[in-house]
């Protein structure tokens, strides 16, 4: 049996620079990864299958559309006598949150896959299956901060990243992406006006790498505000905990993440919002 963790992916900004011809929006997003997540594990052989469990396996599903299945398919259809096997996904991230629990999944299923072939990492068919499967599954297969382009298929270098203590909450609301983009009331070909994503140098501190953080934005936020009005009080609790360095919204919503300069810090706070908001998920992470 292999055995891959599918971390949270971050998007710490989330820029929209306009809507392309092709229909897909042109996004800036820096990415980051959390500690913890979803574990998917596979036991090669000649079937493909899939079993969910964990605190959140009933929202995601194990039928065909799940995006573990999909990634494997896309796989098979570009590598000829592909060995599958059974796939075991330990589901413990809200589903349709905005933290690419689903493209964390898929990613996670490819790296598999590809240990159990012999594939390379820089294969070129893992990238074209990643894409295949997902906007959000090219960014997840190294797992890594990095900055995010286009519609998801323009990929910088890796970057070196300060290990930033963070406190995650999701209210319980899933929130379908498309309508939040739609919110936005692009047409195809029509810019969006806003600032330049702040340039991020591979290595800065955590003081640095703040500082540019507070430059940038998540245009998705009023948007993803209007469809799920909680995210507002969610935003509200982490900019009034004591020591947050920066609260926003992640993708498309509705998880929301609030920076701490200690991990001590952070832990405090989510224990004293847990207690508070018993019906949400509040989970402490270190993001990098």
């Amino acid at each position: 049996m292999l055995s891959t963790r599918a971390p949270a992916k971050i998007n710490l900004t989330l820029h929209v620079r306009g809507r392309r011809a092709d229909g897909y929006h042109a996004l800036e997003s820096l990415v980051v990864f959390s500690g913890g997540g979803d574990t998917l594990s596979l036991t090669p052989g000649p079937s493909l299958s899939l079993a969910v469990s964990g605190p959140t396996a009933p929202a995601a599903g194990a039928g065909d559309d799940n995006l573990v299945l999909r990634a494997a398919r896309h796989l098979a259809e570009r590598v000829e006598g592909l060995r599958l096997g059974a796939f075991r996904l330990e589901k413990r991230l809200p589903v349709a949150a905005g933290i690419g629990g689903g493209s964390s999944d898929a990613a996670a299923a490819l790296r598999l896959l590809a240990r159990a072939n012999g594939l390379a990492p820089e294969d070129a068919r893992l990238h074209e299956a990643a894409r295949a499967t997902g906007s959000d599954v090219p960014v997840c297969l190294d797992g890594r901060a990095r900055m995010m382009r286009g519609a998801g298929e323009s990929l910088g270098p890796l970057l070196a990243m300060p290990l930033l203590p963070a406190v995650l909450i999701n209210p319980g609301v899933p929130v379908e992406t498309r309508p939040v983009f739609a919110r936005l009331g692009l047409q195809p070909g029509e810019s969006l006006s806003g600032a330049a994503h702040p340039e991020i140098a591979s290595g800065a501190s955590a003081a640095e790498l703040l500082a540019l953080l507070e430059k940038g934005r998540n245009d998705l936020e009023d948007a993803a505000c209007l469809q799920a009005p909680v995210i507002v009080d969610v935003l509200a609790v982490l900019r009034a905990a004591r020591g947050c360095r920066l609260a926003r919204m992640s993708g498309s919503g509705a998880t929301c993440f609030a920076i701490f300069a200690m991990p001590q810090l952070a832990a405090k706070v989510a224990r004293a919002i847990r207690r508070q908001h018993p019906e949400w998920w509040v989970k402490t992470a270190a993001l990098r």
